[in-house]
Order: structure tokens, then C-alpha cells, then sequence
């Protein structure tokens, strides 16, 4: 998984964990997850007009 190993992806979630908090982050994810269902939408939207003309 991007060349990371366990140990550093241990460290990268303990340094997310010291920054945000435990509380926030279902918060994060559930933002960052409706931002990705948006992008797609928009990028279908997109896709789809471009096949109409």
C-alpha cells in the first residue's frame, strides 16, 4: 500500500489522532466522504452533457 509499511502507517495515524482528537475524526472522514460522493457526482454530471452534444 504506497510502499508504506505497518510502522509508519501506526505513525501516521497516532500523529492524526494527537492533531485532531479522537472525537473529530468520524467527523473528518464523514466530510472528506461526502466531498469525494460530490466530486464523483460532478464528475458524472460532467461526463454525461458532454455525451448529449
Amino acid at each position: 500500500m504506497f510502499g508504506l509499511g505497518t510502522t509508519e502507517l501506526i505513525l501516521i495515524v497516532f500523529v492524526i489522532v494527537l492533531l485532531f482528537g479522537a472525537k473529530k475524526i468520524p467527523d473528518l472522514a464523514k466530510g472528506l466522504g461526502e466531498s469525494v460522493r460530490h466530486l464523483r457526482k460532478a464528475l458524472k454530471d460532467e461526463d454525461d452533457t458532454k455525451a448529449k452534444k
